[in-house]
């Protein structure tokens, strides 16, 4: 006689890839939602917002987590796969450049950061600090925040030939914590007592700001940026009910707790 059995009701999967700054962050909502609705399955991959979106285009992932807009030629090739870019904003960050802890450097404006980083300005004395070379630490290329600090800080110049690049953020603040003359850049959450953040000033003559989640919220720090979600389509049944948490009052405490910015300021419990 055939016995009838009976199936487990399926988890409603959800793959999150991409960036790797927006990481941390994914996966603190994707262990709280989880929590919350056992019948979820949330995972979360880093690799850069590059992979992130060329998942999303070849169907690899529901959700791409992006540090930097979705490009122009992404677009494109998204058109061609069919695939209808949406974008949701999720929360902001600070991208902060720091130095080892000893560095009596403590300002720099964007001018020198760029001229550091192309590899203009190669010792420290060039800026107040002592005589010692600068050994540049960057994400590689694959990285949104690669890219975003070339266009923004770097006004799309190159970036130093003897840039020494790292595969991840954490990867840069042990580097930078570990030599003297390093400079790096990361986002704010991954900042420790390990390295010195830098205040920036947009331009000469201008106030030097410290980087802070009301900093980057009013725009006064001159490297804020937001942080993406995006989806092929509008997100729906389970991407759908993880996105909408994310943006819930929960979900954006849980963006400030990770050291991120919500997207307006949450209430204090």
């Amino acid at each position: 006689m055939l016995m009838a059995t009976m199936a487990c009701p399926a988890k409603a999967a959800v793959v999150v890839k991409g960036s790797d700054t927006i990481l941390p962050l994914s996966q603190k909502e994707a262990e709280v939602f989880m929590e919350k609705d056992k019948k979820a399955s949330i995972t979360v991959i880093g690799g850069g917002s590059g992979v992130g979106l060329a998942g999303l285009i070849d169907g690899t992932c529901d959700i791409a987590q992006s540090s930097r807009p979705i490009s122009t030629k992404e677009t494109r090739q998204a058109k061609q796969k069919g695939v209808n870019v949406v974008e949701t904003t999720i929360g902001k960050d600070a991208l902060t450049v720091i130095v080892h802890p000893s560095n009596p450097v403590t300002q720099l404006t964007m001018q020198q950061i760029g001229d550091i980083f192309t590899g203009k300005i190669t010792n420290w004395k060039a800026v107040g600090g002592p005589d010692k070379a600068i050994v540049v630490y960057s994400r590689e290329s694959s990285s949104g925040t690669y890219t975003f600090f070339r266009e923004h800080v770097l006004q799309n110049k190159e970036y130093t030939a003897g840039a020494l690049l790292a595969p991840a953020t954490g990867a840069i603040v042990q580097s930078v914590s570990q030599t003297d003359g390093a400079i790096g850049y990361i986002g704010m959450a991954y900042l420790t007592d390990q390295v010195k953040a830098l205040e920036v000033a947009g331009a000469p003559g201008q106030p030097f700001v410290k980087p802070t989640p009301a900093t980057a919220l009013d725009g006064s720090y001159p490297i804020a940026r937001a942080l993406y979600y995006y989806t092929n389509g509008n997100p729906k049944g389970a991407a759908k009910a993880f996105v909408d948490f994310v943006l819930s009052p929960e979900g954006q405490k849980l963006i400030q707790d990770v050291g991120y910015v919500p997207l307006k300021p949450v209430p204090q419990s």
